[in-house]
């Protein structure tokens, strides 16, 4: 933002008390017009200058307009703090958001080189959030995207995100993830290297891309719009505007990135005039006028002292800021300007170690918030647990002083058995900005305590992929729904869902803890039958949710067994959370989730008999539509879905996977007993009932001490040294395989099975299935090179691209160098060993290399050629073995 100056100006405030006023201007207009035809412009320079004229002192970049904001900046208001202030800001808080880093993109048709297809424009923002990258993408003039690609400079396409329906809070937007990035590809994000692009029908190589830039304009950004070109002819045209208030002024701020405004060679001189207007239904509200470049087409403004009238456009949605180029090739970019679009979820936990007086009723209150277009916001809050009556829920800022809370809103009237829901009709633009900005704050207040026993800080929560988000309120967690209750400050709440293949994914948020050092947060997942009865059997339907960090945790459990998914679905589970300070729960809350799961998520209850005819036939008629079902035995099945077919149903178990059926037989693992029974309904024996029982504990134990391992391949869990064979979808089961879990770490190691060494020259398998060949055997065709899961015989080497046959040499070829004439490699067993030629001393005078490359030999004039040829050919014989 080199040509944005500001000015730190000094003014009284309402009290008397010295304060500090920010100003600032964009002095891109004031450059003056270069007397040269090809004016440069010099590092740190805001005006272009002849390159023949001597540069002068380098212009002072001044500091961006948006990172001179201050929040809070009323330092006289500062309170002697006797109560509880960590809520403001805390600790947990800024250290959260402190490893986040914010990205942007503008996404236009037409890719280099420029052939614009379409005048569709994209805004997308992204959070580096560890090593996950979570997006949220508003378009307009564009179908329904179906991927988003990401790409490095050189177009090799590193991730596709594929769209789903539902995935989005409303039309017009996308959400999504990208999960575990490698270290390498945030290199490329942080130099802004990466490329994103969506992917449409239409537009199978990309609609609209853009560069991912970072942009100091995105920490304060709270209202935006996305510019589209007003002729629907001008094809790749798009900008969008990125706006914020200052925070004690009523002054809009605005950053304008625009492309295709300006077509290169469309232009008499390098400065363009430009004209920006802030319009209300067509009249022209506010004007500035500016002149860019080609080379540089950002354009940042304040719009000092709005209205109250503008500023209550402004939050309804009801401004448009309109961009428009002067001259022969004048071009006009226009948008809605609305407050900031955003896959995030606004939520609260309300606990009473955040009240201004510090409370420990063990109550608890959750909020979901959501602000829309036009300037509405939806508010849901839950309260469990109170001590006394609720007699006041409230939206508010920081408090001016210790007994007098900044009131915004009151939700009170719509309190009722335990759930304020409502909506906000008439916020200001400013309460939009500072929930937008984190700086707002619930308060409950009850009889007892009247200034109020739960308080929490409005936050909104990152983009997750769990969509349960956005159609359900949490799961509440008090200390009040742990049996006995506990008198806790702290609170929670959690979202969780099932998915198609039964998978139980969880999102927890909780409050009130105190500073992670002061302990370890671990959640469980209960059945029913632990309710007051811990030390029965404590293992029995439990299970260890992990993925903790800070205040939140979120995670996926592919494996539940059948008594706990049953408490799911009959609302007799619950989720609890403990801590050091609680170890046998500091809050719980009561978890309903209705399915037809079986254990370990590997298939759905049939649940044909609930259903009517009608719902049947509807069902089936839609699986016949669908390309991805296949058919089998007469029956139409789901892509995903996995069965025990008609012709074995104890000892097979097919699955469908995109029209292709594949069955394989199932594999019994190895029992650790010595009593074992084979019952007539099942496929593999099993251990005698006394021995299940304590093979059971032993198994749930590996679950909650981390010394087991999860195969996904197969949905179960191992115990610490055992070893299988992997079943690995879509391809069944491989026995040229063998898996190991690591029980120290919880990590699968799979190998590829050595077979033994065979004297016939034809070796056969004696069944399909088998992995490794016998003797004798008919002649069989030689296998391919590249077939890493087959182990016949001595394998393989791979080099570069290239693979070598067992005992075969070559020179390798190393980039740039071409081929290495000098070392030999060779292939031993699937090991690659390379070696440089060894060349005996040179006795001689003057050695020559021209018969040998490599070695430095004496030459003999007298000898004749086939002698000097021996004598090379021994060498090299020499060398090689």
């Amino acid at each position: 933002m080199r040509c944005v100056i500001c000015h730190c100006e000094p003014q009284r405030n309402r009290r008397g008390k010295p304060a500090g006023k920010v100003n600032c201007k964009n002095m891109k207009q004031d450059c003056p017009v270069p007397a040269c035809p090809r004016a440069t412009l010099l590092p740190g320079h805001c005006c272009h200058t002849c390159p023949k004229a001597s540069p002068g002192p380098p212009e002072k970049s001044p500091a961006p307009p948006f990172d001179t904001f201050e929040y809070f900046q009323d330092k006289e208001d500062d309170l002697d703090k006797p109560y509880n202030d960590r809520s403001y800001l805390s600790s947990e808080g800024l250290a959260r958001d402190d490893a986040r880093t914010e990205f942007v993109a503008l996404l236009t048709s037409g890719p280099e080189p420029w052939h614009p297809t379409s005048s569709a424009v994209a805004k997308a923002r992204f959070t580096l959030l560890r090593s996950y990258l979570l997006f949220s993408i508003s378009y307009e003039r564009l179908g329904r995207p179906s991927r988003v690609r990401f790409s490095d400079p050189e177009g090799n396409v590193l991730f596709e995100h594929p769209v789903q329906k539902s995935a989005a809070p409303e039309d017009g937007m996308l959400c999504g993830m990208w999960r575990t990035v490698s270290k390498a590809n945030i290199q490329l994000l942080r130099g802004e290297q990466l490329r994103v692009s969506l992917v449409t029908r239409a537009q199978p190589s990309g609609e609209v891309h853009g560069h991912i830039l970072k942009h100091r304009a995105l920490f304060a950004e709270t209202f935006g719009a996305i510019l589209t070109s007003s002729d629907p002819t001008h094809l790749g045209a798009g900008g969008m505007a990125m706006l914020t208030l200052s925070d004690t002024e009523n002054n809009l701020h605005f950053i304008l990135m625009a492309r295709g405004l300006l077509e290169p060679g469309a232009r008499e001189s390098p400065w363009v005039p430009l004209r920006v207007r802030i319009l209300h239904q067509g009249q022209t509200l506010r004007e500035v006028r500016a002149n860019i470049t080609v080379e540089d087409p950002e354009f940042a403004e304040v719009l000092s002292e709005l209205s109250a009238h503008e500023l209550q456009w402004l939050v309804q949605g009801q401004l448009r800021i309109v961009a428009e180029t002067e001259g022969r090739h004048a071009c006009q970019l226009a948008g809605t300007i609305t407050t900031r679009r955003s896959c995030d979820t606004i939520q609260s936990v309300l606990c009473g170690a955040d009240a201004l007086l510090p409370t420990k009723t063990g109550a608890v209150g959750s909020a979901k918030l959501a602000l829309h277009e036009n300037g509405t916001l939806e508010y849901q809050v839950q309260v469990v647990g109170t001590a006394s009556e609720v007699v006041g829920i409230t939206l508010e800022t920081k408090p001016r002083r210790k007994s007098k809370r900044n009131v915004l809103f009151d939700m009170t009237p719509s309190y009722k058995d335990g759930l304020a829901r409502g909506a906000w009709q008439s916020p200001s633009a400013r309460d939009a900005h500072m929930l937008l900005q984190n700086e707002l704050f619930l308060n409950v207040a009850t009889k007892d305590w009247v200034e109020g026993e739960l308080r929490g800080q409005v936050i909104s929560l990152p983009y997750s992929g769990l969509l349960a988000r956005y159609t359900e309120m949490p799961v509440v967690l008090a200390g009040q729904l742990v049996s006995p209750p506990v008198g806790s400050g702290a609170g929670g709440h959690a979202w969780l869902s099932l998915d198609e293949h039964c998978h139980l994914h969880y999102e927890i948020s909780v409050a009130g803890l105190g500073r992670p050092a002061d302990g370890t947060v671990s959640a469980h997942l209960h059945g029913v039958a632990e309710l007051g009865e811990m030390g029965a059997r404590p293992h029995q339907h439990k299970r260890l949710l992990k993925g903790f960090y800070s205040t939140e945790a979120q995670g996926v459990v592919k494996d539940l067994d059948a008594d706990l998914l049953q408490h799911l679905a009959q609302g007799t589970a619950f989720l609890q959370v403990s801590t050091k300070a609680h170890p046998h729960g500091e809050m719980r809350g009561r978890v309903h989730i209705p399915n037809r799961c079986h254990a370990g998520g590997t298939r759905l209850a049939p649940g044909e008999a609930e259903l009517s005819e009608g719902a049947k036939t509807r069902d089936m008629e839609q699986l016949k539509k669908d390309p991805n079902s296949c058919f089998f035995e007469g029956q139409h099945r789901a892509h995903g879905t996995r069965w025990a077919p008609d012709y074995d149903k104890k000892c097979s178990i097919c699955s469908c996977q995109k029209r292709t059926v594949i069955c394989d037989p199932i594999l019994c693992q190895p029992l650790n007993c010595t009593h074992q029974v084979h019952p007539e309904e099942l496929c593999c024996p099993i251990c005698e009932e006394k021995k299940m029982g304590q093979e059971e504990l032993k198994l749930e134990r590996a679950r909650d001490s981390s010394e087991g391992c999860y195969f996904d391949g197969d949905k179960t869990w191992r115990g610490s040294g055992t070893r299988w064979h992997p079943v690995v979808p879509p391809f069944g089961l491989i026995k040229c395989a063998i898996c190991t879990c690591k029980g120290t770490t919880g990590e699968v190691h799979c190998e590829k099975v050595q077979c033994p060494r065979l004297t016939c020259a034809n070796p056969v398998r004696a069944s399909p299935s088998d992995c490794c060949k016998q003797c004798p055997a008919p002649e069989k065709s030689v296998p391919e090179l590249a077939d890493t899961m087959q182990a016949d015989g001595p394998r393989a080497c791979r080099f570069g691209r290239r693979w070598y046959l067992n005992n075969e040499s070559w020179h390798p070829s190393v980039p740039p160098f071409g081929e290495m004439k000098c070392i030999l490699c060779w292939c031993v067993s699937g090991e690659t060993h390379c070696q440089r030629q060894e060349c005996p001393p040179a006795a001689c005078a003057s050695p020559a290399r021209r018969d040998n490359p490599c070695c430095a030999k004496c030459r003999a004039p007298d000898a004749p050629p086939d002698a000097r040829e021996k004598v090379h050919d021994a060498r090299a014989e020499a060398w090689s073995r």
